[in-house]
């Protein structure tokens, strides 16, 4: 059997509104033998809510960047419970930069119940603003300083920020790598900067995610995991449409594998050294 999944986005993430529903990929994860899901919706922000730590920075800008509707998400979750008592469904958030927004997640986490919450990093400063990470930044940004930066951040958000239990899409710029200028992305020009983000997370207790949507890790990255003391590996096709639920898991859990890691205690849990 494949392992839980999760990362996965419904329509109740702001950028997934039109793709799918929680019920279409509820029926998707048990087609595919997936034994739980995770709703993780995103949960960004446009503004600075008092108790924030960015405000010396401006919000760059976020077309179609809603508020979580916590009330229907919570309802659709209860429904998709009853619909499908095979599937085990775990509520949660993909939280963006939550070291900047600690007072803004924590309203949300407390308003709610989430099992499952991911820390990501979308986002880095950039000349006085906080700006999305994509093929735009990269064009401005040399693509070595602009990993040096994000990584950097990284390390921050790992260390000042226990909100999350599964660290998502460690190197999530790697998705937006100008490969057509710059050749393949050089996974190991950056291993200290990786070492350095999971010796934070290890030394947490927290779990590293494997991410199926993201050009996938190589087995030395996801060793470098496991080298410097990392636990845990959560598996996360990060789908925004019912098709890609458990996407690309097989080869997922053969790297995972090939790393040092086994199945967990359950077939929900974490997959663990």
């Amino acid at each position: 059997m494949l392992p839980a999944d999760n990362h996965v986005h419904s329509r109740w993430s702001w950028d997934t509104a039109e793709s799918s529903t929680m019920e279409r990929e509820c029926r998707a994860a048990i087609e595919r033998g997936i034994p739980a899901v995770a709703f993780t919706e995103h949960v960004d922000f446009t503004d600075w809510s008092p108790g924030d730590r960015g405000s010396a920075l401006s919000v760059g800008d976020r077309p179609g960047v809603a508020p979580l509707d916590l009330a229907g998400y919570s309802a659709d979750i209860a429904q998709c419970r009853s619909m499908f008592p095979e599937l085990r469904i775990l509520s949660g958030i993909e939280a963006g930069e939550p070291h900047y927004f600690p007072a803004s997640v924590a309203a949300l986490l407390g308003a709610g119940t989430f099992e499952r919450v991911l820390g990501s990093l979308h986002a880095i400063p950039w000349q006085g603003r906080l700006e999305w990470v994509n093929a735009e930044l990269f064009s401005r940004l040399e693509p070595h300083d602009l990993m040096d930066r994000y990584f950097t951040d990284m390390v921050t958000l790992v260390q000042g920020c226990d909100v999350f239990t599964v660290l998502a899409h460690c190197d999530y710029p790697r998705r937006y790598w100008p490969a057509e200028r710059s050749g393949a992305y050089p996974e190991r020009d950056f291993e200290e900067h990786y070492r350095t983000v999971f010796r934070a997370l290890a030394s947490s207790g927290r779990a590293l995610e494997i991410n199926t949507r993201s050009p996938l890790a190589s087995v030395d990255l996801i060793r470098w995991w496991w080298e410097e003391g990392g636990d845990a590996v959560s598996f996360g096709s990060d789908a925004h449409a019912p098709e890609r639920v458990g996407d690309q898991f097989e080869v997922a859990v053969a790297i995972v594998e090939a790393a040092g890691f086994g199945r967990g205690r359950d077939r929900f849990d974490f997959w663990r050294r």
